[in-house]
């Protein structure tokens, strides 16, 4: 038999195949199964200088109510018109802007707020509402009403920028996405603000709670309390050669992550630091806290500056290095690789 009668009758045999919804595994086994990540994502960075001013005219294009949330989302060239930065995540650039409410809702979609610019708008959540600052880590769980808003001040208050990451793309493929709408504009306010940090805040907890979800109760990290930790420890003597000082943000009731496919971190890197090249399977997204660097992600090298946004995709090799001292804060989606026992890392 020829080569070609051979590749005949295959051809002949997968269009049968294909009448039946069946395909041969053999011809994309090496795809299916490659000997390491290969992804479609690419490294990328949002310089904030340059797309600020697109992100302030949103707020002439459309209202916060009509938009019902006003983003321009940051999506990853490599993966076009999906609206995710990673495969498992997504990431956009929220403005909210003086008088202005983005309604009440609530949805599947597990997210965070990382502010960027601005003070004085505040997020609440399932009846209590923190104040924004920049730098500070705001948690939504899972299937909770939240709403933002920016009240108009005796100076008229300022636009209030942030980041928002959520689990939209892991959430899609897996088909559980769910959303409701709140019945009026915006959901009553139950507690007093800073509530939910007095009770499970200060490494105590009331007497006889229970914990029953894996999310975090705190949903507010205030900034100030982050850099003084990295102070601290830097001023220990506490550098790791990969990642300067880099602590993990955790849910204080279980010491697991604040949410359940979203890990997040804050890091110092003091100036000059020049970073050592790791990899790992978690693709991570850096939000530029403080200072000025660049970063090498595979082939590709970025100088980055306050509020800039890059992604590390999985299994790239990456290096960080600091012109100034410098603070990033970053998530990814390690919790879902650990609990699949998919993460992997390498530091050369």
């Amino acid at each position: 038999m020829t080569a070609n009668t051979v590749k005949e009758q295959r051809a002949a045999y997968y269009r049968q195949l294909s009448t039946q919804q069946l395909s041969p595994l053999w011809e994309s086994l090496h795809n299916l199964v490659p000997k390491e990540p290969r992804p479609q994502a690419k490294a990328a960075i949002w310089k904030y200088a340059s797309i600020r001013d697109l992100v302030m005219q949103a707020g002439s294009v459309i209202s916060a109510e009509e938009a019902v949330r006003r983003v321009l989302v940051l999506e990853n060239p490599g993966l076009p018109g999906k609206s995710s930065i990673t495969p498992a995540l997504y990431a956009g650039l929220q403005l909210i802007l003086p008088g202005e409410v983005a309604p009440s809702h609530r949805h599947t979609q597990s997210a965070l707020r990382f502010i960027v610019e601005g003070r004085g708008a505040w997020t609440a959540v399932n009846g209590e509402r923190t104040t924004m600052h920049p730098g500070d880590f705001i948690i939504t769980p899972s299937w909770t009403w939240h709403d933002h808003g920016n009240p108009v001040v005796a100076d008229g208050g300022e636009p209030v920028v942030w980041l928002d990451g959520l689990d939209i793309p892991v959430v899609g493929a897996l088909d559980a996405g769910f959303a409701e709408s709140y019945p009026e504009l915006s959901q009553p306010v139950l507690r007093p603000e800073g509530d939910s940090f007095a009770r499970f805040g200060h490494n105590m907890a009331p007497v006889r709670h229970v914990v029953s979800d894996p999310t975090s109760l705190i949903f507010s990290y205030p900034y100030e309390r982050s850099r003084e930790a990295l102070d601290a420890l830097y001023r220990n003597g506490e550098l790791d050669a990969w990642d300067g000082v880099k602590l993990r943000y955790v849910n204080p009731l279980t010491g697991g992550w604040p949410m359940p496919t979203i890990a997040t971190f804050m890091q110092f890197l003091p100036a000059g630091f020049s970073g050592k090249t790791y990899r790992t399977t978690d693709a991570t997204i850096f939000c530029v806290v403080e200072g000025k660097g660049s970063v090498r992600i595979g082939d590709a090298h970025f100088e980055f500056a306050p509020h800039d946004v890059f992604v590390v995709p999985s299994w790239q090799p990456v290096s960080l290095n600091a012109e100034d001292d410098s603070v990033l804060f970053s998530y990814s989606d390690r919790p879902i690789l650990s609990a699949l026992n998919l993460l992997r890392e390498k530091r050369d």
